[in-house]
């Protein structure tokens, strides 16, 4: 029996193995192996190194000690699939790490589902307002997702792949367009919001604004935030500067999804494959955050991701309705 059990072990995690890693645009060697601790799952994220500041302690989930009694009862043992589930994949609430399987990944990310998973199709978006003071953002209670990225990672081309229409978001080439907060309702429920990118040097130096004061101040104070999805264009190498966004988002317990763009192309001279950057972000990233943040690949060009995308925003965003 014994051996049966560990059998049926082995063929789970070599079919959760091959779900992530052999996907139609993933190398089977995105990851390698960590010892990183287990830890239950919700929709923040563990940060190596935290801050006392916790902008939306309603929202998330708090520390606290446990009883004397907890310290005596012993953790249960998991199995090795729990273990590599819990270490490279995000597994949302109601989801027991025991339990997942191949087919709840979806393709080309770590993100599992579960059964917040909703309603997911866009039917309608209109533009509300465009705000250049956090203050000043749609004062109602609907749920938020902020779309951050370096300029010109195609953030206005994804957001207009998501609700299917030309011009929603203004895509320019030139970086730096959009320089205010701009908020999009969409299904009459909840907000798309557009944020100006980082890292625009060629923008106007009367456009240019100081990020960590504007951009920060929204996140730091907006209650409706229900994750942030941080675009990292895949054509190029890591960059610095979106580890360093990463990083921040990461030590002041800012949900997060990180959303890699252009994985249909890679840069001419620059000499690597999407996949091979995104192993290479994944590996840097390993370094501050105990569990990996949810991650998934996408295409404007290809709709790569859309679908999935969408799912996934749709398991937070109800997750949150019901916190």
């Amino acid at each position: 029996m014994t051996r049966k059990i560990k059998s049926t072990e082995t063929t789970m995690l070599v079919a959760v193995r091959s779900r992530l890693f052999f996907t139609r645009h993933l190398s089977s060697s995105f990851f390698k192996s960590s010892s990183c601790p287990s830890q239950k799952p919700h929709f923040t994220l563990s940060f190596r190194k935290s801050i006392s500041h916790s902008p939306r302690q309603n929202r998330n989930p708090t520390q606290r000690t446990p009883p004397n009694n907890a310290t005596r009862n012993p953790k249960p043992v998991l199995s090795e699939t729990a273990k590599f589930v819990q270490m490279v994949l995000f597994v949302p609430p109601g989801v027991d790490p025991e339990e997942v399987t191949d087919d709840m990944i979806l393709p080309g990310s770590n993100i599992v589902l579960g059964p917040y998973v909703g309603e997911a199709k866009i039917k309608d978006v209109e533009f509300v307002k465009s705000s250049n003071r956090p203050k000043d953002c749609p004062k109602d209670d609907r749920p938020e997702f902020a779309m951050l990225g370096r300029s010109n990672v195609g953030k206005s081309s994804l957001i207009n792949s998501l609700v299917r229409k030309k011009e929603v978001a203004l895509t320019s080439k030139k970086p730096g367009k959009t320089q205010l907060i701009n908020h999009f309702l969409v299904n009459k429920s909840w907000y798309l919001v557009d944020l100006p990118g980082y890292g625009f040097a060629n923008a106007p130096d009367a456009a240019r604004m100081d990020w960590s004061s504007f951009t920060k101040g929204y996140f730091l104070n907006r209650d409706t935030l229900v994750a942030v999805l941080l675009l990292v264009d895949a054509s190029v190498p890591p960059q610095k500067i979106d580890l360093d966004c990463a990083n921040w988002l990461g030590r002041n317990n800012i949900p997060m999804t990180l959303v890699f763009t252009k994985c249909d192309k890679s840069k001419p001279g620059k000499g690597r494959r999407p996949d091979e950057n995104i192993k290479s972000f994944q590996e840097l990233i390993r370094e501050n955050y105990r569990v990996h943040p949810p991650w998934i690949m996408t295409s404007s060009i290809t709709g790569l991701g859309r679908d999935d995308l969408l799912l996934h925003m749709s398991q937070l965003r109800n997750y949150w309705d019901n916190e």
